[in-house]
């Protein structure tokens, strides 16, 4: 499939997962160039299970990075890779071209408010043990994807392994038993993310874009040519 980077996300990247938790996989591909050019354009994701494996298509993937995308942006800043090709290499060292203010304020504080909504519809937490657990976790999402978005307005750096995962479980037990209590974190993300931060107005498209066409270019064999 091509594909150039690939490595775990989720919960084992933050340093949350227990037990029973699932191992997931994020990857980008690259579809062989000629295809694109049919009446029929290639899927643009696969997603398999055992293991739980998502793979996007370079095109796709750029185009929600660039939109701030917090599941897309992490596979950028994982400490380790199973699959790293030179273009996912170039693409790593570009990863700040992706990020810009509005982006990454609307993708982390929106998500971020998602997982509060779903806290909410679920009620206090006193209900059935897996129905608390779900909670947990909109929790646990909702911590960690302010404390990331924060980090990466502020500085410009995006930080996967979380320094004290105990710390935010903690912090979802307390939202958990009451979801309001989530209504302080994302008060103080909303100020954090108006105040000014490094990254700049808009993303940089255009370095983008030249990665892209070298990607293509690099997997483009005419049908005439592979014949040969």
């Amino acid at each position: 499939m091509n594909i150039l980077l690939s490595g775990t996300v989720g919960s084992t990247a933050y340093g949350l997962a227990h037990a029973g938790s699932d191992i997931d996989r994020l990857g980008m591909f690259a579809a062989p160039t000629e295809e694109l050019h049919g009446l029929h354009r290639p899927a643009e994701s696969h997603v398999t299970t055992g293991p739980d494996t998502t793979l996007h298509e370079a095109a796709k993937f750029c185009r929600l990075a660039l939109k701030g995308n917090p599941t897309l942006t992490e596979l950028l800043w994982l400490d380790t890779y199973e699959i790293r090709t030179p273009l996912g290499d170039e693409l790593v060292g570009m990863r700040r071209a992706f990020a810009s203010t509005a982006a990454v304020r609307d993708a982390y504080l929106g998500y971020a408010t998602r997982q509060f909504r779903k806290l909410r519809a679920r009620g206090d937490g006193t209900h059935r043990a897996d129905t608390r657990e779900r909670m947990l976790k909109h929790a646990r999402h909702l911590v960690r994807l302010l404390r990331q978005g924060e980090e990466l307005h502020a500085t410009g750096h995006l930080t996967i392994r979380l320094a004290d995962p105990d710390a935010v479980r903690a912090m979802a037990e307390w939202i958990v038993t009451e979801p309001d209590r989530a209504l302080v974190l994302l008060s103080r993300a909303e100020d954090r993310f108006g105040a000014p931060g490094v990254l700049p107005a808009a993303p940089d498209e255009a370095a983008v874009e030249a990665w892209l066409r070298r990607v293509r270019a690099a997997f483009y064999a005419p049908r005439a040519r592979r014949a040969a």
